[in-house]
């Protein structure tokens, strides 16, 4: 039990520091391709975001957990809109200037919606199949979206942010973006194997451990960048990413999920609903061009745990 929760913790540092790393090294990498910064700070490094969360709900899926697979899937997506993005305006008030935000964050609504009517019906092959046909559609309109608006805020603070004008040596990025995968791997069937193992001697259903443990070790990486993007004052970057990462956590990882598991997972409807709930509520402040003070930021901290007795 101790060298579970040993190797649990192990699990949790390394998922950190390599989903930190992989999303450094893969944004820079994308921009030496040439893809403009919007674009790196909108599509590629969202997509990066969700990645441990993926590659964690795709290891439970694989090994049979799928309740913990889905549970950890709707987890990350509250926790990121909620506690994650509250504890972002802890650092620093965030103040969305970028015009761009307000589209991305219709499909990012959009995307948490489609996946919570699949997991409401159950997911199957035919739910992996809409899902990943959705996921492709909104990865192109991201990009039509994104190149509409190439000096958009969040190109500069993307910019700053990877710090691509000081153009570090191709031989420390690749080596960083390949550790950084290999990390997020590890790291991920660390904490499923042993998390798993906790959670069945402790008497815990799997959807606690997903709603909590996992969903948290996953968001991780997500949390260093939204508290050094806020201390450099890069709020429209903190939000983008959020809100991408939220999109491909739902469509990718809900037809990932749908694919690999035998079974058909399934979730509280009430879950789902809040899940739906909080993504629509950030579009409506991005509508209304609202900063996010402070005080705002504590009760979007507070409301995660008081969230924690539906997850369960």
């Amino acid at each position: 039990m101790l060298l579970a929760i040993a190797l649990i913790v192990l699990g949790l540092v390394i998922l950190a520091f390599a989903g930190d790393h992989l999303m450094l090294g893969s944004g820079r990498l994308a921009g030496r391709l040439g893809l403009q910064p919007v674009v790196v700070s909108v599509v590629v490094m969202g997509l990066v975001a969700s990645v441990p969360e993926l590659v964690v709900a795709a290891t439970a899926g694989l090994r049979g957990h799928e309740e913990l697979a889905t549970a950890s899937l709707v987890g990350w997506n509250i926790l990121n809109l909620t506690a994650i993005l509250g504890i972002g305006g802890l650092t620093a008030p965030l103040v969305i200037r970028s015009l761009l935000l307000q589209r991305e964050a219709l499909l990012s609504v959009a995307a948490v919606t489609i996946f919570a009517i699949m997991l409401l019906e159950g997911l199957g092959w035919g739910a992996g199949i809409t899902l990943a046909a959705a996921l492709i559609s909104a990865v192109v309109l991201l990009v039509l979206l994104t190149r509409a608006a190439p000096n958009d805020m969040v190109a500069a603070q993307s910019a700053g942010y990877l710090k691509t004008a000081e153009q570090p040596p191709l031989k420390r990025d690749l080596p960083r973006t390949l550790a950084g995968l290999v990390g997020v791997l590890v790291g991920a069937q660390l904490l499923v194997i042993n998390g798993s193992e906790v959670a069945a001697r402790a008497g815990a259903s799997p959807d606690l451990v997903g709603f909590t443990l996992v969903a948290f070790a996953a968001a991780l990486p997500v949390l260093i960048t939204a508290m050094r993007a806020q201390r450099h004052g890069y709020s429209d970057l903190l939000v983008g990413t959020l809100l991408v990462g939220n999109l491909c956590n739902s469509l990718a990882g809900g037809a990932t999920v749908a694919i690999v598991t035998a079974g058909a997972p399934t979730v509280a409807p009430t879950v789902i609903v809040a899940m739906v709930g909080i993504i629509g509520f950030m579009w409506a402040l991005l509508a209304r061009g609202m900063p996010l003070s402070r005080g705002p930021s504590v009760l979007l901290v507070v409301a995660y745990f008081l969230a924690l007795p539906l997850l369960t």
